[in-house]
């Protein structure tokens, strides 16, 4: 990943890593989703969301809903 992006969620299913991006979205913060799944062993692997450095904190408070339950 380019310098000044920083990891803010990852996680094994892709409609999480889904719902994760919309949620950055609405929210207007850019964000850009890097998916090392495994092609041949689905169950492989993790989606992992990025953000600008600067909307770090912000990505991370409103991404703590998808942790909730």
């Amino acid at each position: 990943m380019e310098k000044g992006w920083k990891i803010v969620y990852s996680t094994s299913d892709e409609y999480l890593g889904t719902i994760a991006k919309e949620l950055l979205q609405e929210n207007e913060i850019e964000s850009v989703v890097m998916n090392h799944k495994d092609s041949s062993y689905a169950f492989m692997g993790e989606i992992e969301l990025y953000v600008r450095e600067e909307d770090e904190k912000k990505a991370v408070k409103i991404l703590e809903q998808l942790k909730i339950g």
